[in-house]
């Protein structure tokens, strides 16, 4: 079977499979909706990540200002007083200490003004028996859900009172140098587990500092591969003992 893709307006955008046309689902709500009239940027790995100026609860901030020379998470949240997103923001505030280490700084989004973020905040302190420190971006205009794409077009029911779409749970890590090194995006029906946000952490961090790559499932402490660019000889001699599985698969310890 062939396939045509024909660029069209988006009111009547089309998908063609062979000779049958197949009107997509398109959200009620417009890609204009309290957003910049500006093209959305292409968030790729190793792109730089958009710089913006939000208020937060913890004052305004310039966002690469605000990174600094360190590691950070932007994760984004449907809307406050949600109860997926406050068992999220709880388990994150517990973690504190765990991202300091990894000299990792957390910060927030929801769909929602100051007064109503720290509101929820409180919610979000009693229910999970935590002291939430991290701030939370408000972006009740979704300005910044749309620059980074954080907007589920397959749910139309997500929206808010104005028919403005709610954001889906987003997660960027961001290093020092502002490039974008992961992503995941979750619907709004399922939560993030934040161990495996830390394992990504480490599983990055280790590869910078070592020039290796991590295999399914690795935590600190297992074996790491060898890059492929890599030749066996020149690995011995930079990590020493190396596991040879496959001339393409080999395996060696480091000290994490």
């Amino acid at each position: 079977m062939s396939y045509l893709l024909r660029t069209v307006p988006r009111q009547t955008c089309r998908v063609f499979l062979g000779t049958q046309a197949q009107q997509p689902r398109l959200p009620t709500i417009g890609r204009s909706y309290a957003t910049p009239a500006q093209e959305q940027p292409r968030l790729r790995l190793g792109s730089v990540a958009p710089n913006f100026k939000a208020k937060t609860t913890h004052g305004d901030i310039d966002f690469h200002q605000w990174i600094g020379d360190k590691w950070a998470i932007l994760f984004s949240h449907p809307a406050d007083f949600t109860p997926v997103c406050t068992t999220e923001l709880g388990a994150f505030a517990k973690l504190k200490g765990e991202f300091e280490k990894r000299n990792v700084k957390l910060i927030g989004l929801s769909a929602n003004d100051l007064t109503s973020h720290d509101k929820w905040i409180e919610d979000i302190n009693e229910t999970s028996q935590t002291n939430l420190q991290f701030p939370i971006i408000a972006d009740a205009d979704r300005n910044i859900a749309w620059t980074y794409d954080m907007v589920d077009t397959q749910d139309t029911t997500n929206i808010d009172q104005k028919g403005i779409a709610f954001t889906i749970r987003s997660v960027f890590v961001i290093d020092p140098n502002k490039k974008i090194r992961l992503t995941m995006m979750y619907p709004a029906s399922t939560g993030r587990n934040t161990a495996e946000v830390l394992r990504v952490i480490d599983s990055l961090q280790t590869g910078d500092r070592k020039g290796v790559t991590t295999p399914i499932d690795w935590t600190p402490g297992d074996d790491v591969i060898v890059p492929p660019s890599v030749s066996t000889e020149d690995a011995r001699k930079k990590f020493g003992d190396i596991r040879v599985v496959k001339p393409y698969l080999r395996y060696t310890t480091i000290d994490t």
